[in-house]
Formats: structure tokens, C-alpha cells, sequence
């Protein structure tokens, strides 16, 4: 008995002390993304309806822009298959940023003046999660994450797409996998260690 109330008064005491001084009575739990202090995605873990109404009506305008052009591309550059998961956590915002900035070098890079008013609101949302995600990529500079497995496969094609496709086959790819970009691997690197 007098061992139980030396404890409740120990853990009352450290619990007062602790509130004096500003110090937390309760240790934090573990952050959840596992990426730097200033990467701030967690916005981004389900974008507004407003924001997927303005991304529904620009896909609907390219993939008809595309039916019209009659386009003809014999591989994927995003494969079914392909799923973020896969990677490690740290290794995610790697390849979304990779992913994002092909979408938006061709998405910029369309020049049909009837598209610019319907992909204007698009844009500038990706450029805005593109922004964030920039603050959860490492430097490359550090050399701290050498891309390897999948991730440097992955990075690979991105990279040699500009260069291998044509215009209208990286238009079509961009187009088909934009939804899976935004609700699906942007919902996963905003969850982070979530991610499972």
C-alpha cells in the first residue's frame, strides 16, 4: 500500500513538474511520414471536389483533343502494375516528384489554345503539390538516397520518355494516368509510413 501511493505520488509530481516547465506529460508519438520537418503533404491526402471537378473536365478535353489526333503508342510509360508501395517510404516522394514533373513538362507543353482556359486550374494546383513535394525530396546533391532497384528503373523511363515518345504518346500517357496520380500515389506519399 504505502509502495502504490510513493508511486501516485512520484508520477503526480513529475507530472506537475513537467507542466511547470512547459515539457509535454505525455511523450509524442512517432511522426508518421518518416520525410523531413518542412515536407507538408498531408493536405494533399484527398484533394477538395472543386479541386477533381476542375481535373475531371481538363482530362475529359484531352483525352477528346487526343481521339481527335488519332494517336497510336504501342507501350505504357505508367504501367498498371506499378504502385508506389512498392518502394520504400523514403523512396516515394522520389519517384512522385519524377512522375510529376513529366506530367507537367507535357501538360505545359500543349499548345491547343482551346485547352488553356480548362487546364489553367490543373496546372496550377500541380505546380502547388509539385512546390511541396520539392521540401521531401533529398538533394540530390547529398548523395544521401543513390537511386537503385526500382526506384532507379522507374526514374530511368521518366527520364529517357521526353526522348523515346512521341509528343502525342507522352500527351495520352499523362492523360490516362492523371487520376492515378492525384488519388492514388499523391494520397500515398501524403500518408507516408501510412502507406501500407
Amino acid at each position: 500500500m504505502k509502495t502504490e501511493m510513493g508511486t501516485l505520488v512520484m508520477l503526480l509530481l513529475g507530472t506537475s513538474l513537467m507542466t511547470a516547465t512547459g515539457a509535454p506529460a505525455v511523450s509524442q508519438p512517432p511522426k508518421a511520414l518518416g520525410y523531413p520537418n518542412d515536407c507538408r503533404l498531408a493536405r494533399f491526402q484527398s484533394l477538395s471536389p472543386q479541386e477533381l471537378q476542375a481535373f475531371k473536365r481538363a482530362k475529359d478535353a484531352l483525352e477528346e483533343m487526343l481521339q481527335l489526333k488519332g494517336w497510336n503508342c504501342s507501350g505504357r510509360l505508367f504501367p498498371g502494375k506499378r504502385d508506389l508501395k512498392q518502394l520504400q517510404v523514403r523512396e516515394r516522394p522520389i519517384a512522385l516528384e519524377a512522375e510529376l514533373s513529366l506530367t507537367l513538362q507535357v501538360m505545359g507543353a500543349m499548345t491547343e489554345p482551346s485547352l488553356g482556359p480548362v487546364l489553367d486550374p490543373p496546372l496550377r494546383t500541380l505546380k502547388l503539390i509539385h512546390t511541396h513535394l520539392q521540401a521531401c525530396v533529398p538533394p540530390q546533391s547529398t548523395g544521401t538516397l543513390q537511386p537503385r532497384g526500382r526506384l532507379q528503373h522507374w526514374l530511368q523511363r521518366l527520364q529517357e520518355a521526353p526522348h523515346k515518345e512521341s509528343q502525342s504518346c507522352l500527351e495520352a500517357s499523362v492523360t490516362f494516368n492523371l487520376f492515378r496520380l492525384l488519388t492514388h500515389d499523391l494520397r500515398c506519399v501524403a500518408r507516408g509510413a501510412l502507406c501500407v
